[in-house]
């Protein structure tokens, strides 16, 4: 079947055959990634200008071609990779319909990265993108891309599939959405320290049961370490929905809950709890959705949001939080309106049209919002 994205045509796997949801043998194309990929042209536009000599982009897992397409219609010198030759062949196809240059290659993608250098990587794969997190780190120079849709192992729902991956204690708590996003990224914050390089996030989202997060790198060590010192734990109460969190690779979770006395406390971690975005970037990031994009307008809302976020290590569900307390939900922007007047910082979360952050307990959201 033909699919239009950012302009240019594609034939992709007819989305009834099952292969467009990640199932069966046919060639993988996703539809609902198109916001996914609607952001990363934009990343790459401003990347090219925060580092015009970002040239070379390698689509580790292309599969149809559509997301190699789109980059090398933004000028970008480009190097599409997959196992599956009908995968190659249609990528090739696609490449020639749109008079778009891209080299197409039959080959494993962690023996072609270990092989080659590039300025960005793209890690898109069904799953987990661990496995190829090393051959990444080892061997981009500037940023690397990364998908993982593998959100209930991330989020602690798949509990043992979590801690294998990713070498983390994931938990399921009401903020699972970045839970999983702060397991993925301290993962991928190790695997770079290991070759003394700082992977630090400069854009970051959470988006219809996926997360995506793009990180530039530095090649020093101390920088690295720097990273290091950014992970940590969060004790989360399952009684009354406390949290705190620590700094450290060492955790020292409490026996009982601060706040009630409760003995239900989870340990999460390590978690990664630095900025999951640079601001400034994801404004630009921002600034470069254009509106031949597909999703354009959701593409704009959600960088705003994540734009504005508090930097704080979780965040809260006002719905969750009212049906413990056993009231109704009033309006978002009255809600954080209440915080903000009580003297805290308050802010919406990307995670959830309910979701927020603030640096309030729950205590003091509890008596700040209170009717």
């Amino acid at each position: 079947m033909r699919v239009t994205e950012g302009g240019i045509a594609f034939d992709v796997p007819d989305a009834r055959d099952g292969a467009s949801e990640g199932r069966g043998e046919g060639v993988f194309y996703n539809p609902t990634q198109e916001l996914n990929r609607d952001v990363t042209v934009a990343v790459l536009r401003a990347y090219a200008d925060r580092d015009p000599r970002a040239e070379s982009y390698l689509d580790a897992m292309t599969a149809s071609g559509v997301r190699a397409c789109r980059a090398a219609s933004e000028g970008w010198d480009v190097t599409a990779v997959d196992t599956d030759s009908d995968a190659v062949a249609l990528a090739r196809e696609n490449a020639a319909r749109n008079d778009l240059s891209v080299d197409v290659i039959e080959r494993d993608a962690n023996v072609h990265m270990h092989d080659s250098t590039f300025d960005v990587i793209d890690l898109d794969p069904f799953g987990t993108p661990v496995p190829f997190a090393d051959a990444a780190f080892a061997n981009a120079r500037d940023l690397v891309c990364v998908t993982a849709t593998d959100t209930a192992p991330l989020c602690g729902a798949h509990f043992e599939s979590g801690v294998r991956s990713y070498s983390a204690v994931p938990r399921n708590t009401d903020y699972h959405p970045e839970m999983g996003l702060r397991v993925l990224l301290s993962a991928l914050v190790r695997t770079a320290a290991r070759y003394d390089t700082a992977a630090r996030p400069i854009c970051s989202h959470v988006s219809r049961h996926y997360a995506r997060t793009y990180l530039e790198l530095d090649g020093r060590a101390t920088e690295a370490d720097d990273c290091i010192d950014e992970l940590g734990y969060v004790h989360h109460c399952e009684d009354c929905l406390t949290r705190d969190h620590e700094y450290g690779l060492l955790s020292h979770p409490p026996e009982t809950c601060p706040a009630c006395g409760g003995n239900r406390v989870v340990t999460a971690g390590p978690l990664w709890f630095g900025a999951i975005r640079d601001r400034e970037f994801v404004a630009a990031v921002r600034e470069r959705v254009d509106d031949g994009m597909g999703e354009a307008v959701r593409a704009r809302r959600l960088l705003e949001t994540v734009e504005a976020e508090l930097d704080r290590p979780t965040h809260y569900d006002q719905h969750r939080l009212c049906k413990q307390w056993g009231r109704s939900a009033n309006a978002m922007d009255e809600f954080l309106a209440d915080l903000r007047a009580a003297g805290y910082d308050a802010s919406r979360a990307h995670y959830g049209g309910t979701t927020f952050k603030t640096d309030a307990d729950v205590e003091a959201i509890r008596a700040a919002t209170a009717e």
